[in-house]
């Protein structure tokens, strides 16, 4: 396994590669009342296949959820992973409702009954006896509810099926809240170049929090694939894209403007927008998504780039009027 470098889960947390694998897309289909939530079709040969290739260049850790695929996502890691289990940092999530069996997830529970069964049904599918970091899943919980979610979180610490916690958050009080135990680690937060939630960021720099970046490439807007004329299937989350008019088209029109900077130096846009990030916070580590080999080889190669130069960061906040 080639060495990669590294970033620390944490204030004293666990050392790991400073570019993570997100394990969303390569779950597969699923729907939530008949909506799709997964990136369509997949090859599990090829996603296993992936999921090594990156343990190969060096990443360390991988960030899946149960309702990824309703488990299918959790089950890939075990079968491609298992054997270096000590090797990886995994990172999962709970508070979505799933079922495995039809691939439907209907909606949301954050009670603490729920968070046991949730974390023990993640175990048995990752085939391992712990959970590196824990992340509550639901963004938007009620803070009023909030205190008892974390206890039940705690509970897992204690009982050793969870080493560390964190909630994938954009609100900075309820990053708060889980930041105030000395059990959390890590906050995840959406944030690429385009922008994120400045506030959560700065948070998790005053705790010596993680802050895991999900989105870090624009769920594939920043990668150059997409111009105006393209479209996405019906099983793809991002089905109802329009990249003539709104928000993906503007999107477009700024990666326009600062396509140049991101890749010189040699480097892919998606090595440029990874590269933007870790210049940005040392307490970032992007989780981009991927389906295929070639994905995980370019998403990694920003490991050989590393951070842009605080010029190049400079002149894409001029350009974007950051």
């Amino acid at each position: 396994m080639a060495q990669a470098a590294q970033r620390s889960l944490g204030a004293g947390g666990t050392a790991v590669s400073a570019l993570g694998m997100g394990c969303w897309a390569i779950g597969g289909p699923h729907a939530r009342q008949g909506s799709p939530v997964g990136w369509g079709v997949i090859d599990d040969g090829e996603s296993k296949r992936a999921l090594r290739r990156a343990y190969e260049l060096g990443v360390t850790f991988f960030d899946t959820a149960d309702v990824y695929g309703c488990g299918h996502s959790e089950k890939l890691i075990a079968d491609a992973l298992g054997d270096v289990r000590d090797d990886i940092v995994i990172a999962s999530k709970a508070g979505y409702t799933y079922v495995e069996e039809t691939r439907e997830a209907p909606g949301e529970n954050g009670n603490p009954d729920y968070i046991r069964w949730a974390c023990d049904e993640s175990l048995r599918r990752l085939g391992t006896d712990r959970i590196d970091l824990y992340q509550f899943h639901l963004g938007g919980y009620d803070l009023a509810k909030a205190d008892d979610v974390l206890a039940v979180f705690e509970e897992l610490v204690a009982a050793g099926k969870v080493r560390a916690i964190g909630w994938s958050t954009d609100d900075p009080e309820r990053a708060a809240l889980f930041a105030k135990s000395s059990h959390c680690k890590a906050i995840q937060q959406h944030f690429n170049v385009f922008g994120g939630n400045a506030h959560v960021l700065a948070l998790c720099e005053d705790k010596g929090l993680a802050s895991i970046v999900r989105g870090p490439l624009g769920m594939g807007l920043l990668t150059g694939k997409f111009d105006q004329d393209s479209s996405l299937p019906e099983d793809d989350v991002r089905h109802g894209w329009n990249f003539r008019t709104g928000d993906q088209a503007e999107s477009l029109r700024r990666l326009d403007a600062i396509r140049d900077v991101l890749t010189s130096d040699g480097r892919t846009l998606a090595q440029g927008a990874l590269g933007w990030l870790w210049a940005r916070s040392e307490a970032f580590v992007p989780i981009p998504g991927f389906k295929t080999v070639a994905q995980v080889e370019e998403n990694a190669g920003a490991l050989q780039h590393g951070p842009l130069a605080p010029a190049q960061l400079d002149e894409i906040a001029t350009i974007l009027g950051h």
